[in-house]
């Protein structure tokens, strides 16, 4: 049976760097955008004066919820919603944060200016996105022969810094700062563990998708073959990545 996939094992490399770029104060009211099932929320709330976690995904916030009330955390909530078009309170937070969880939005202006009436003035927004997929070892895993395509949206939205400015800037924000930042990226302990955590994935669901059963063996023979030539002694690893961007909320947003 298929294992849903560990995205916080995945990117707790990244993870580090989100907390460190982020520097959460005793003071902060968080946002934590694309929160999945809660890790950056809860080590966010942690610092903070109260924590927010929001996701469209209600099987992960109900995750999310449970771990939050095993670790006996207090100023931490979640909500399941679609941070486009939530009815958040304006001016509600002083940090906005978010792992890989802003890519995805139907419309990005609209989601971001949503996201900016919510910060306080002045406030910080702080994402970590994919850079482009020729840059990912790991997409290239999973696209198989597929992989020389080009690639727009979805987790590749927000990959050109001019897009990324251009979007923020109509949104709200200003003192935009892109950051490279480059971390590897864990799939498991062995080529076996990740091909089965992997398989969860829609992107490798895509790669079978209408092959015949020939045709399945052999993806699934090539894939099990590209995880395994990047088997270390602590696990399967892939070379990616990553922009930092750090924004701040104008003063006055447009009406």
């Amino acid at each position: 049976m298929d294992q849903p996939f560990d995205y916080d094992a995945e990117l707790r490399r990244y993870h580090e760097r989100l907390q460190a770029a982020a520097n959460v104060g005793p003071d902060d009211h968080v946002l934590d955008i694309g929160c999945g099932t809660g890790l950056t929320t809860r080590d966010a709330a942690r610092r903070a004066a109260s924590a927010v976690g929001v996701d469209i995904s209600a099987q992960m916030v109900a995750t999310a919820r449970e771990l939050a009330e095993q670790e006996g955390l207090q100023n931490v909530s979640f909500e399941q919603a679609d941070v486009q078009d939530h009815a958040f309170s304006s001016d509600r937070f002083s940090l906005g944060i978010s792992r890989f969880g802003t890519m995805f939005f139907a419309d990005l202006e609209v989601a971001f200016t949503n996201i900016a009436r919510a910060l306080r003035p002045g406030s910080r927004l702080v994402q970590l996105v994919w850079q482009d997929s020729k840059h990912q070892e790991w997409y290239a895993v999973f696209r198989g022969e597929q992989r020389n395509e080009p690639v727009a949206g979805g987790a590749f939205s927000l990959a050109d810094p001019g897009t990324a400015q251009r979007i923020l800037t109509g949104a709200g924000f200003t003192g935009i700062q892109v950051t490279d930042v480059r971390e590897p990226v864990y799939y498991g302990r062995d080529a076996e563990t990740a091909y089965e955590a992997a398989s969860s994935l829609r992107m490798t669901q895509d790669l079978v998708a209408g092959l015949d059963p020939t045709q399945a063996e052999h993806a699934r023979q090539r894939l099990l073959a590209d995880l395994a030539a990047h088997q270390t002694p602590d696990g399967v690893w892939f070379d990616s990545r990553a922009w930092i961007i750090t924004a701040h909320r104008r003063r006055r947003l447009r009406r």
